[in-house]
C-alpha cells in the first residue's frame, strides 16, 4: 500500500542515501593554516603572549597565581584531586578548595583547576580532553578556569596539535575567555564558559 506516510519516508531515505559521486577532499598545503607574526622565543613564551593577546592570563608559578586569586577575591573553588597536592602549599588556609565537583552546587565554585591536554603557541589555545580533564564541568562552569599546562605539551601550531589529538571523543579548544556576540552584536564574556581563562605552566 502506497500511503502518504510511506511516500514521505521513502523520500527521506532517498535523501539520506550516500551520494554515488562524492567530491574529493581539498588538498590544502600545511602553510595555509599558519598565522604570521608569532613572537620570538620558545613555544611557552609564544603561547603566553598569544594567550594574553586573546584576553587570557598566564602564570609561571603557583604562588603568583594564588596571590592573584586572593587579590581578586576568588577563594573558593574546585581542583583536580591529582593536582591538589602540588598546589596546597601555595594556596594556604585563605582558600577553600574542594577536590570533588558537586553538580548540585555548581554556582558555588568561583574557580576550577584542571589538567590541560596541551596548548597551542600559534593561537594561545588551551586543549581540554575527557581523558585528561578530571571534571569537564569543573573546567567550564566556574567563572575562572585554571588549566595546568605542561611545557612539553605546547604545540607550535594548529596542525601539529590536531595530529596529536588521538581518539578522544570530546576535545575542547579554549582560546581565551568564553565570548559571544549573538545578541545585538554586543560582545559578552563568560556566557558559554569561563569569563577568565588562566594557564599555569608546569616545568
Amino acid at each position: 500500500m502506497n500511503t502518504a506516510r510511506e511516500r514521505i519516508f521513502g523520500r527521506v531515505r532517498a535523501a539520506l542515501a550516500p551520494l554515488k559521486l562524492r567530491a574529493a577532499h581539498p588538498d590544502y598545503a600545511d602553510a595555509i593554516a599558519t598565522m604570521t607574526g608569532l613572537p620570538t622565543g620558545d613555544a611557552s613564551e609564544q603561547f603566553k603572549a598569544r594567550l594574553q593577546f586573546v584576553g587570557g592570563r598566564a602564570f609561571d608559578d603557583a604562588d603568583a597565581l594564588a596571590a592573584w586569586l586572593k587579590v581578586e577575591g576568588y577563594t573558593h573553588g574546585y581542583c583536580d584531586p591529582a593536582l591538589w597536592p602540588e598546589l596546597t602549599a601555595a594556596f594556604g588556609t585563605e582558600f577553600r578548595v574542594e577536590t570533588m565537583f558537586d553538580r548540585k552546587r555548581v554556582d558555588d565554585y568561583q574557580f576550577g583547576v584542571t589538567q590541560a591536554a596541551g596548548a597551542i603557541a600559534e593561537t594561545g589555545s588551551i586543549i581540554l580532553k575527557d581523558a585528561t580533564t578530571s571534571s569537564r564541568l569543573g573546567a567550564l562552569a566556574p567563572w575562572v578556569h585554571i588549566a595546568i599546562v605542561s611545557r612539553q605539551q605546547i604545540f607550535p601550531d594548529v596542525i601539529s596539535a590536531v595530529t596529536s589529538l588521538g581518539n578522544d571523543p570530546n576535545v575542547i579548544w579554549c582560546t581565551g575567555p568564553s565570548k559571544t556576540a549573538d545578541i545585538e552584536g554586543i560582545l559578552i564574556q563568560g556566557v558559554h564558559g569561563p569569563g577568565v581563562q588562566i594557564a599555569l605552566l608546569e616545568i
